[in-house]
């Protein structure tokens, strides 16, 4: 009887030079990234066969490991071919990929010193994760934004670094579930809105379109709703935004790498557009689909090399 290889295709992982199965990918209980939270991550995702945007992720997620004070010894060029060979290797046509920085374990046991630590690098790759099911993009995004918990200010932990500092979204996520919203969207201290667990928010009031400028990370997603707005004509502002405002919006909708521009239809007890897409919302998420074919953000996986 023919011998079983590994299964590869529920994922693949980089982990210290070998490509292992997702399930197999392991780090370890003394590392810093898992102990104190202390490391940087950015997602990049294949659509179809391509990757999108790959060398704008790539730009932050060096610049995140610059912030962190973060060292590690892979290239940009390394990393790149990383991240084809474990997609390759998966053989997944639509995939979530992530890239990882780590603190890691200090090299004297015991060292509460982070210059101490080992400094690592891993990446890995499953199926197209949807931050909101594909359910809810199709009827549209209902969110929470809870009044008793807030954003982490970004004097304390900067956002603009890809973190896993998650506790005020989990709270704010629990909230949510529980009231049977889909998910949720925090403010500052001074009543701004922020973004949400793996999204950021737009609004749109009068043809124009506005979008929180600080106390979030700059997601490429965002980033290529702001271009999509300006290849379309529409004046699109980056400010502090209160959700007080946001609550008089016309249209409201949140970018991310897990599922591209989608319609947020009712945040709290606000309907926004009679519950459905509205026309600039509808405009910006086909033409997002329609740049996955565009070959200056495109990049096709390379599924000949898969790291064997």
């Amino acid at each position: 009887m023919d011998a079983v290889g590994p299964d590869f295709s529920k994922g693949a992982a980089w982990m210290a030079g070998e490509i292992v199965p997702i399930a197999d990918a392991k780090i370890s209980v003394l590392d810093w990234g898992l102990t104190h939270s202390d490391i940087t991550y950015d997602v990049v995702h294949v659509w179809d066969g391509v990757f999108f945007r790959m060398d704008d992720y790539l730009d932050r997620f060096f610049e995140s490991i610059a912030k962190l004070h973060l060292d590690v010894p892979q290239t940009r060029s390394e990393m790149r071919e990383i991240l084809h060979a474990i997609v390759a290797r998966s053989g997944l046509q639509r995939s979530y990929v992530s890239l990882v920085a780590s603190r890691g374990v200090p090299g004297i046991p015991g060292s509460r010193d982070p210059r101490d630590c080992i400094n690592h690098f891993y990446a890995w790759c499953v199926p197209f994760v949807w931050v909101f099911t594909e359910e809810m993009v199709a009827r549209g995004v209902k969110l929470m934004v809870p009044d008793f918990v807030q954003r982490i200010a970004p004097e304390a932990v900067d956002p603009t670094a890809k973190n896993y500092h998650w506790g005020d979204f989990t709270q704010g996520l629990i909230a949510a579930k529980q009231a049977h919203y889909d998910n949720t969207v925090l403010v500052d201290t001074n009543g701004n809105v922020t973004e949400g667990p793996g999204f950021n928010i737009f609004m749109v009031k009068d043809g124009i379109v506005r979008t929180p400028r600080r106390g979030m990370l700059e997601g490429i997603t965002r980033r290529t709703a702001i271009e999509m707005c300006a290849a379309c004509g529409i004046e699109c502002v980056e400010e502090d935004v209160l959700l007080a405002e946001m609550m008089e919006a016309d249209e409201v909708f949140a970018t991310t790498t897990g599922g591209g521009v989608v319609a947020v239809v009712q945040m709290n007890e606000r309907v926004f557009s009679n519950g459905v897409a509205g026309p600039v919302t509808s405009q910006l998420s086909q033409l997002y689909w329609n740049w996955h074919e565009d070959p200056k953000f495109i990049q096709p996986v390379n599924y000949q090399v898969s790291g064997e």
